[in-house]
């Protein structure tokens, strides 16, 4: 653009001075902007760059020249113009510098309208995200949602709410059904084991007879303590543990060791540095330790040693084992089963991560190796957060 311009001032500037040599016969010259003279012959037009020195500015300045021959009044003439070149390179980073700034400034402003838009468009959702993660089951109050003038807000505002009603309906009767059961069976069992007793008392059997009845009774006990457990769950799950005590768990510990002594478990042993002590239900607190003493004396021999140690906030029990477990992440899952065992982990360590849950303890496991006759020690921690 700048160079058709140039140009265009370059042939104006030629026709006023043709014009000029054609009505007075005068010839003008203004070096090195204009230069005229009378030649013999015409010649092509050229029409190009030049470098001509400026004493003002005492260097070289870029010109356009427009040099052409022209007939005038029966003469030949040279008539040379030339104009300063602007110097674009100025010109061009002007544009980009303008061009880069608009660019610039529209962004940051697109960018702060687009974001507060968004955010206001946004904010029903993201606060309906924040109560769909304080939803509770267990919670009497139905979901409470923001409204949204967006369409696939708002339907999905009520799908939710649809959603949590029905689900609120399903557990509701699900936690009856479980209770129901629960509670049912005991009646049974305790008539079984009624029955049981009268013929055991009442009437003589043979030794193969009393095997049976006694493997009966045993089957009996394990649907009791299946039971209790499950009952335990699900009291844990509708939060009926609301009672909370400063346990001493230094002395349910040693009245636990105490217990299993007298049935002739002699393989505990107890070391604590500090005494334990920890708010929460104490029937929780009893089934917490019980369980994990359980556990321990189920996987070991009477002639291994169970160490049991605590602090001031942390439970240690650990028992002697000869492989790491598999897959140790899965230890607290109900009825869990390593590999090919036949023989799951039953209730009581679910159990014990569900207290922990419920009271925000954090339960870890993990496998010590050993040298010795290639035993290593299952070690399960408790650390109450005080």
């Amino acid at each position: 653009m700048l160079k058709k311009e140039v140009e265009e001032a370059l042939y104006s500037a030629e026709a006023r001075v043709s014009n000029a040599l054609k009505n007075e016969g005068v010839i003008y010259s203004l070096p090195p902007v204009t230069e005229n003279k009378k030649v013999d012959a015409l010649k092509q037009e050229v029409l190009k760059d030049t470098l001509i020195y400026d004493p003002s500015q005492d260097e070289m300045e870029l010109f356009r020249e427009l040099s052409t021959y022209k007939k005038i009044n029966e003469e030949y003439y040279h008539i040379t113009i030339r104009t300063l070149v602007v110097e674009s390179e100025d010109i061009l980073l002007a544009i980009v510098i303008s061009n880069i700034s608009i660019f610039v400034l529209a962004f940051i402003f697109l960018f702060y309208y687009n974001t507060s838009r968004n955010l206001e468009l946004w904010k029903p959702f993201f606060d309906n995200l924040e109560v769909m993660k304080k939803f509770s089951l267990t919670s009497k109050e139905p979901i409470r949602l923001a409204d949204s003038d967006v369409l696939e807000f708002s339907d999905l505002k009520s799908q939710i709410e649809l959603l949590t009603s029905k689900v609120k309906v399903d557990y509701e009767g699900l936690k009856q059904f479980t209770e129901n059961v629960s509670h049912e069976i005991q009646t049974p069992l305790a008539i079984i084991q009624a029955k049981i007793d009268n013929i055991i008392n009442e009437h003589a059997i043979s030794d193969k007879q009393f095997d049976q009845i006694t493997s009966i009774q045993m089957d009996i006990q394990r649907l009791k303590q299946l039971n209790k457990k499950i009952i335990t769950l699900t009291k844990i799950d509708n939060n009926q543990f609301v009672k909370l005590e400063n346990v001493n768990l230094t002395e349910l510990i040693n009245k636990k060791i105490e217990d299993f002594k007298e049935l002739e478990i002699n393989n505990l042993f107890y070391n604590s540095e500090t005494e334990l002590s920890v708010v929460m239900d104490p029937f929780l607190a009893d089934i917490l330790v019980s369980n994990l003493i359980s556990n321990a004396i189920r996987y070991t021999n009477r002639e291994e040693r169970i160490a049991i140690i605590t602090n001031d906030n942390t439970l240690l029990i650990s028992n002697s084992g000869k492989q790491e477990l598999i897959q140790p992440e899965k230890l607290f899952v109900r009825l869990y089963r390593e590999g090919n065992h036949k023989q799951s982990s039953g209730l009581g360590l679910a159990i014990v991560n569900k207290i922990c849950e419920y009271y925000g303890f954090t339960p870890t496991y993990r496998f010590q190796s050993s040298i010795r006759n290639g035993f290593g020690q299952h070690i399960f921690q408790i650390k109450f957060n005080k």
